[in-house]
C-alpha cells in the first residue's frame, strides 16, 4: 500500500536518490501535453473607440458586438478593453473563431462609423509582428522626409484638343500594336502613342474615357494621362473579362480559373479570395472589396409551360451596377437577387431579395424621377416565367426600400428582354409569345412610362413577327425594331428581315403621346441597330453576315417636306445614304455623334480586315485595309459641364458657330494645298540641283580625260538639214475611275 502524503518520510522524497535527467518521459509528454495554438491570426485590434469608465464598459462592449458579429462569431469574454486610471484607452483586442473571420472583420469593418463621432479602425494583431518586428523600428525618432510636390498628369487632358477643333480620340489594335489616335476626318489619323505588346488579349476604355485598360495573364492595368503611364494595377491572375461601374469608381474582374493564393502570399489578394472567380475592386485605392465564386445555374423545367430560353451558363456581366455607383447586384437565376451596398459590399438589409423563378434583371441607367416621389431611390426591373398555373411577371423594384412599385402579369410567354431608355423615362419589355399550338410566335412590346403617375403601361401589339433587335433613341422617345417571320436561330441562309420605326403622336404641351408605327422597310438583311449617342440619326446594318454587309443611314428629323400621313407624328424619316463594307463585324459611333466607324476584325474572320470611317450622313471619309486588324474603340467623353441654359444658348447660335467652323475648315484645306505645292517645289528644286551637280561632275571628268566639251550635242544632227529634231510623246494615265448609277 502506498503511503499517504502525510506519512511520507523525508527519505522517501530525498532528491539525492534520483536524477530527473535520467528519467525518460518523452512518450508521456507527447501523449498528454496540451498543444497551444500558435500565432494571433484570429485576433484583431479595434481602434477609434470612445473613452468610457468601468461602469460604461459593458454597455460599449455589447454595442460593439453588434458590429463585430456581422462578419464573424465572437463573444463578450473574447473582447479585451484595456483600462487605465478607471478609463478605457479607446482600443480593444477581439478574438474571432477563425483567421478567415478576423480577415473579414479587417476588410469590412475598417473605416465603418460606430456613431456620429467615432469611426472604427480595424487591423490584424499580426500586423504588429509585420511592421514592428525588431530592427524595423528605430528607437530614435527621425522626422519624416517630406517629398517634394510633383504635379500629377491631368487624366482628362484629352478633352482639350491641341488643334482647337474638338476632335475625338480612338484606340486601334492591329497585329501586336495598340495605338491611340486623333480622328482627322478625311486625312490620315494623327498618332498620339503606339506600343507593341501593350495588351495580351484586348483593350477597353473606361466608361468616361479616363483610362485605357490592357488585359494580361497577371491581371488588369489602367493607363492614362498625357504620357500614357500606368495609373492602376489589379492583379487578378488569368483574368478573362472586366466591367466598370458607370462612374468609374469600381471595377469587377472575372476569370474562369479560380484564384489560387500561393504559400508565399499575393501582392494584392488575401486568402479570402482563394478559390473565387470574381473580384470587385476600388479603382482609387486598387484594393479588393470582396470576391465571389461562380454560381451554378439551375435548369428550370415546367411541364405546364414552355421553358424560357436557356441563359448562358455564366451571363456577363454577372454583377450589374446602379446608375450612381451606390449598389451592385447579382442574380441567382431562378431564386433571388442579391443587392450589395458600396463600398462596404455588405448585403442590403443583410438579406437577399427572394424572387421565385427570376430569369433576368436590369438597373435603370439613370436616377429615376417618378411622379410624386421625392425621396432617393434607384430602380431595377426583373421578369419571371410562367411556373405551374402562375403567369409570367415583370416587376419594378425600388431600392433601398425593396418595394415593388409596379408589376405586370403576362401569359403564353416564351422569352422576355428588358430595354431601358437612357434617361430611365421608359422601360420596354420585349415579350415573345407563343400560340396555343406552340408552333408559331409573335412579339408584343410592354412599355412602362416611368415618370408618369402610377407608371402606366402601353402595349404595342401590332407586330406580327418575332422581334430580333430593339433599340431606344438615346435621350429620346423613338425606337427601331428589326423583325423576322421565321424563328431566330442558326440557319444556312439568314432569313429576310423588316425594319420598323416607331415614334409618339403629337400631344398638347409637354405630354408624350401614344407610340405609333411610322414606317416599315421590308425585304432587308439587316440585323443590327446603332443610334447616334445624340439621337436623331441611326444606322441600320447587316453585321457578321457572309452574304450581305449593308449600312443604311437614316435621319428621323429630316428638314424636308413631311408626308401627309406623318403630320401627327413626332418624326420625319429620310434615308440619307447607303454603304457597303464587306465582312463588317462591328460598328460604333463616336461620342459626339459626328462620325461612325465600322471594322472587320480578325477575331471573326481573316478576309479584308480593316476599317471604314463615315460621317453622320453616311459619306465615306476614310477606309484602310490593315492585316490582322482587331479592334477600333472611340474614346468616351464624360458628361458635359454646361448647364441646360448654356446648351440651349449654343443651339440657338449654332449657325454663327457653323460659319466660324466652315471658315476654319476652308483655311485648313487651303493651307494643306499650299503645303503640298511647296513640298513639290522643294522636291523639284532638289532634283534640279542634283542634276546640275551631276552635269558639273561629268564636265570635270571629260576635261580630265581630254575629251571635247558637249560632244553628245555635236553628234546629234538632223537627217537632212542638220537641225535638231524635237520628238514629243504623249502618255495617258487613268488616275481614278468611278461608276454612278442615277435612278
Amino acid at each position: 500500500m502506498a503511503p499517504s502524503f502525510d506519512h511520507l518520510r523525508d527519505a522517501d522524497v530525498d532528491e539525492d536518490d534520483y536524477d530527473e535527467d535520467e528519467i525518460d518521459i518523452s512518450d508521456l509528454r507527447e501523449k498528454y501535453e496540451v498543444q497551444l495554438e500558435q500565432g494571433y491570426d484570429t485576433f484583431v485590434v479595434i481602434d477609434g473607440l470612445p473613452e468610457v469608465t468601468e461602469e460604461q464598459k459593458p454597455k460599449l462592449v455589447k454595442f460593439l458586438l453588434k458590429k463585430l458579429n456581422q462578419v464573424g462569431k465572437t463573444k463578450e469574454d473574447q473582447v479585451y478593453m484595456p483600462m487605465e486610471n478607471g478609463k478605457s484607452l479607446r482600443f480593444a483586442f477581439v478574438e474571432y473563431a477563425s483567421p478567415a473571420e478576423a480577415a473579414a472583420a479587417v476588410r469590412q469593418l475598417d473605416m465603418v462609423p460606430l456613431d456620429k463621432k467615432h469611426t472604427l479602425r480595424v487591423n490584424k494583431m499580426t500586423d504588429i509582428d509585420r511592421y514592428g518586428r525588431e530592427g524595423r523600428v528605430d528607437e530614435n525618432y527621425v522626422p519624416p522626409k517630406i517629398e517634394e510636390f510633383t504635379e500629377k498628369e491631368h487624366l482628362r487632358s484629352f478633352l482639350a484638343d491641341p488643334s482647337g477643333r474638338g476632335r475625338d480620340q480612338f484606340a486601334m489594335y492591329r497585329g501586336d500594336i495598340v495605338g491611340v489616335f486623333w480622328n482627322n476626318e478625311k486625312d490620315p489619323p494623327e498618332n498620339i502613342v503606339d506600343r507593341q505588346h501593350w495588351t495580351e488579349s484586348f483593350v477597353q476604355w473606361s466608361p468616361l474615357g479616363t483610362y485605357l485598360v490592357s488585359v494580361h495573364q497577371q491581371g488588369v492595368q489602367l493607363w492614362g494621362g498625357a504620357s500614357w503611364s500606368r495609373q492602376k494595377r489589379f492583379a487578378h491572375p488569368f483574368v478573362n473579362m472586366l466591367d466598370f461601374s458607370p462612374n468609374e469608381k469600381y471595377i469587377v474582374t472575372w476569370s474562369n480559373r479560380p484564384i489560387s493564393i500561393p504559400d508565399e502570399g499575393h501582392p494584392q489578394l488575401s486568402l479570402d479570395e482563394d478559390g473565387k472567380n470574381y473580384v470587385i475592386w476600388d479603382v482609387e485605392t486598387a484594393k479588393p472589396l470582396r470576391s465571389f465564386a461562380n454560381l451554378d445555374i439551375p435548369c428550370v423545367n415546367d411541364s405546364h409551360a414552355p421553358p424560357a430560353k436557356q441563359q448562358p451558363k455564366f451571363p456577363w456581366p454577372a454583377f450589374k451596377w446602379s446608375s450612381d455607383d451606390k449598389y451592385v447586384a447579382r442574380m441567382t437565376q431562378g431564386s433571388s437577387i442579391s443587392v450589395y451596398e458600396l463600398p462596404r459590399m455588405g448585403l442590403l438589409d443583410k438579406t437577399t431579395i427572394k424572387i421565385e423563378g427570376v430569369m433576368d434583371f436590369e438597373w435603370a441607367p439613370s436616377t429615376p424621377q417618378r411622379d410624386g416621389v421625392k425621396q432617393y431611390e434607384q430602380l431595377f426591373c426583373f421578369w419571371t416565367p410562367e411556373i405551374g398555373s402562375n403567369p409570367a411577371k415583370v416587376g419594378l423594384m425600388s431600392i433601398p426600400s425593396k418595394q415593388i412599385v409596379r408589376s405586370l402579369n403576362l401569359f403564353s410567354v416564351t422569352d422576355a428582354k428588358l430595354h431601358w431608355q437612357s434617361d430611365a423615362t421608359y422601360l420596354s419589355v420585349k415579350v415573345d409569345r407563343h400560340s396555343k399550338s406552340k408552333k408559331s410566335q409573335a412579339t408584343t412590346l410592354e412599355i412602362f412610362r416611368i415618370r408618369e403617375k402610377g407608371v402606366p403601361v402601353e402595349v404595342v401589339d401590332t407586330i406580327k413577327d418575332t422581334v430580333i433587335n430593339f433599340a431606344w433613341e438615346p435621350k429620346g422617345d423613338r425606337f427601331v425594331i428589326i423583325t423576322t417571320p421565321e424563328p431566330a436561330g442558326p440557319t444556312a441562309v439568314a432569313p429576310k428581315t423588316s425594319v420598323s420605326f416607331f415614334c409618339p403622336e403629337k400631344a398638347k404641351g409637354s405630354a408624350i403621346g401614344n407610340f405609333k408605327h411610322l414606317r416599315t422597310l421590308e425585304k432587308k438583311n439587316s440585323n443590327a441597330i446603332y443610334w447616334s449617342p445624340r439621337g436623331r440619326f441611326v444606322v441600320v446594318a447587316t453585321v457578321a453576315n457572309q452574304q450581305s454587309s449593308d449600312l443604311e443611314f437614316y435621319d428621323l428629323d429630316f428638314e424636308g417636306e413631311k408626308p401627309e400621313s406623318d403630320k401627327d407624328l413626332t418624326a420625319n424619316l429620310q434615308l440619307m445614304n447607303t454603304a457597303d463594307h464587306y465582312g463588317v463585324t462591328d460598328i460604333q459611333w463616336d461620342p459626339s455623334g459626328r462620325f461612325v466607324a465600322s471594322w472587320a476584325s480578325v477575331w471573326k474572320h481573316t478576309m479584308e480586315n480593316g476599317y471604314h470611317v463615315y460621317d453622320f450622313k453616311g459619306e465615306l471619309l476614310r477606309e484602310e485595309h490593315i492585316d490582322k486588324f482587331r479592334q477600333w474603340l472611340w474614346r468616351p467623353r464624360p458628361p458635359t459641364l454646361l448647364t441646360k441654359d448654356e446648351q440651349k444658348q449654343i443651339r440657338k447660335n449654332l449657325r454663327e458657330y457653323s460659319k466660324i467652323f466652315e471658315q476654319e475648315d476652308a483655311e485648313r484645306g487651303a493651307s494643306a494645298d499650299l503645303a503640298v505645292v511647296e513640298a513639290r517645289r522643294r522636291l523639284l528644286d532638289e532634283w534640279l540641283a542634283w542634276r546640275a551637280s551631276v552635269e558639273a561632275e561629268l564636265e570635270e571628268e571629260r576635261l580630265a580625260r581630254g575629251l571635247p566639251k558637249h560632244s553628245a550635242e555635236a553628234d546629234v544632227k538632223s537627217p537632212e538639214a542638220g537641225e535638231e529634231q524635237v520628238i514629243e510623246e504623249i502618255v495617258e494615265e487613268v488616275l481614278e475611275e468611278s461608276e454612278e448609277i442615277v435612278p
